[in-house]
């Protein structure tokens, strides 16, 4: 019993002292968008409000009246790994930024709460610098990045609309099961609590997320889904897991959903 009890304090010390370490896995390789298959997607370097040079991808729309998706990505990888999701939408006709996080893909820094908001109120900045209105923007979030879409969602109220692929209520919520009740709430630094703030989206809202999920229950999409104003879209499948929407269809139903937000 003292072994176990003693191991159970070592594992929640970890929690503790290398948590982000365990929340966040950039990868960080440097890729060309031609190499991932996106070849009119350009790289963009945008200073974020705190310093960070961090450098995304960037494919315009086919024409002036066409959305820019602002796509945030989740956890683990680069930009490059969401090459394949960009691809259809490019194929669309819309215009996609990738957005760089720091400490992913060779950008410098460590990865946060508040540095990846900082990194994403800088790249909504850029596209809006260049002409680009609130309301021919969509904002994605993917798994961990769903926290950012809902956070500027609530900055940017007037977006097309808002698309979370396997959401989450909020990170603590995430921690390990040999994790006492109430030490991850008190430990943990970086909460990207969208349970207190989808219902604060007023822009339409697409929840995407796999009955399969093992990283992210669907439990917590479909409480999303319950919070959030009325009206929301919600698409629970069947067959999906965490990683493998896409190959069920996900793509189409954001393409189908962004097309019904510009009908008149």
């Amino acid at each position: 019993m003292a072994v176990f009890a003693g191991g159970l304090v070592l594992a929640m010390g970890g929690l503790a002292f290398f948590q982000r370490d365990m929340i966040y896995h950039p990868g960080r390789e440097k890729v060309a968008p031609a190499d991932a298959g996106v070849p009119e997607m350009v790289p963009v370097t945008i200073r974020s409000h705190d310093g960070f040079m961090n450098t995304g991808w960037y494919g315009a729309p086919r024409d002036r009246f066409q959305p820019t998706i602002v796509y945030f990505h989740g956890n683990a990888g680069t930009v490059a790994h969401r090459a394949h999701k960009a691809r259809l939408f490019l194929d669309e006709g819309f215009g996609v930024l990738l957005v760089g996080y720091r400490g992913y893909g060779g950008n410098p820094g460590s990865p946060s709460e508040e540095g990846l908001y900082s990194d994403a109120r800088a790249a909504l900045g850029w596209l809006i610098s260049r002409g680009v209105p609130q309301g021919q923007i969509v904002l994605y979030g993917e798994s961990l990045g769903t926290g950012v879409a809902v956070q500027m969602a609530t900055e940017h109220v007037n977006v097309v609309g808002v698309v979370l692929e396997a959401p989450y209520t909020r990170l603590p919520d995430l921690a390990p099961v040999y994790v006492l009740p109430g030490f991850a709430e008190m430990v943990m630094l970086d909460r990207f609590d969208n349970r207190a703030k989808i219902g604060q989206i007023r822009s339409p809202l697409l929840i995407l997320h796999g009955q399969q999920d093992g990283v992210v229950p669907v439990d917590m999409g479909r409480e999303l889904k319950e919070r959030a104003r009325m009206g929301v879209e919600a698409h629970f499948i069947a067959a999906a897991g965490h990683n493998d929407l896409y190959s069920h269809g996900a793509g189409q139903l954001v393409a189908d959903f962004i097309r019904k937000q510009l009908e008149p």
